[in-house]
C-alpha cells in the first residue's frame, strides 16, 4: 500500500485542495500544516497553470494570483520540501499535462519522488493517453490518481481498473466550484467501481457544506473540497490560517458522522 492508502486506513478521509503559491509558497506551507492539524487526511496541491480548463472561477483566480508572484514548478517543489520538514501527511499534485511534458515526464516524476509527493492528478489527460506518464510515475513510486466522471458504466470500469492511490470520483459535470445540490448518481458509480477494484474512492467537485460531506461520505471512502477552501484563502489572504482550521475541522467532523 502506498502512503496515500494511509489516508483511508482510519475511516472516511477528508481531502482539501489549495493552489500552491496563493498568496505565497510560505503561506501555502503554513495552510497545509494548519489543515492537517484540523484533521485533513491528505492534501491536494494545485500547480499553478495559465489555462486550468477543469477549474471554475474561484480556482482560476487562485492560479492567476499564484502565477503573479512567480510560483513556478521549482517553487512548488520547494513548497513540498518545506512541508516535509514538518509533516508526513500524504500529498498529491493536481496539474495539467503541459507542465509535466515541458519539464519532462521522467524528470517531473523523479523530482516528485525526491521531494516527497505521493501522487499526481492530471485532469486533462485522457485514459487512452496515460501511458507515458503512468510508466514514468510507476518507475518512481508515484500514484497516478484516475479521475472518473459520470459516464458509461463500461468506461468507469476500465478507468477504475488501473487506478492507484485513490480514485477521484467527479460528482458533477462541468468545472470545479461550489454547488447547492449534487444530483449525479454517485451511489451507482461507486458500486460499479467496487466491482473491479478495492482502491479507495473519494468524491469531489461542488462539495462545500458539512451536510453534503456527510451524505457523500456515506457512499464513498472520502470527500474532496477545493473551491470552498480556496475561497477562504481569497477572502482572508495571509490571515486565512484560523479560518481554514475551523472549516476543515467542521468538514472532517461531518465526514466522520457518515
Amino acid at each position: 500500500m502506498s502512503k496515500i492508502g494511509n489516508a483511508f486506513k482510519s475511516g472516511k478521509a477528508f481531502i482539501p485542495y489549495l493552489t500552491a503559491g496563493d498568496p505565497s509558497v510560505e503561506k501555502s506551507c503554513k495552510f497545509i500544516l494548519e489543515m492537517e492539524r484540523a484533521g485533513a487526511d491528505l492534501v491536494e496541491i494545485g500547480i499553478p497553470f495559465s489555462d486550468p480548463i477543469a477549474e471554475g472561477p474561484v480556482i482560476q483566480a487562485a492560479n492567476i494570483r499564484a502565477l503573479s508572484v512567480h510560483t513556478d514548478l521549482g517553487q512548488v517543489f520547494r513548497l513540498v520540501r518545506m512541508v516535509r520538514e514538518k509533516s508526513q501527511i500524504p500529498l498529491v499534485f493536481l496539474t495539467y499535462v503541459n507542465p509535466i511534458f515541458r519539464y519532462g515526464a521522467e524528470s517531473f516524476f523523479s523530482a516528485c519522488a525526491d521531494v516527497g509527493v505521493d501522487g499526481v492528478i492530471v485532469p486533462d489527460m485522457p485514459y487512452e493517453e496515460r501511458g507515458e506518464c503512468a510508466t514514468a510515475a510507476a518507475a518512481y513510486g508515484i500514484d497516478i490518481i484516475s479521475m472518473i466522471a459520470p459516464t458509461s458504466r463500461e468506461r468507469i470500469k476500465t478507468i477504475a481498473s488501473v487506478g492507484s492511490g485513490f480514485l477521484y470520483v467527479v460528482s458533477s459535470l462541468g468545472v470545479t466550484g461550489m454547488r447547492s445540490d449534487i444530483k449525479t448518481g454517485i451511489d451507482d458509480m461507486i458500486k460499479t467501481i467496487r466491482n473491479v477494484t478495492d482502491v479507495p474512492a473519494a468524491v469531489g467537485f461542488g462539495i462545500n457544506t458539512p451536510e453534503q460531506a456527510t451524505a457523500l461520505a456515506k457512499l464513498a471512502d472520502g470527500v474532496i473540497v477545493g473551491s470552498a477552501v480556496v475561497r477562504i484563502i481569497a477572502v482572508h489572504g495571509e490571515a486565512a490560517g484560523p479560518y481554514l482550521y475551523e472549516y476543515v475541522r467542521s468538514m472532517k467532523e461531518a465526514v466522520l458522522r457518515a
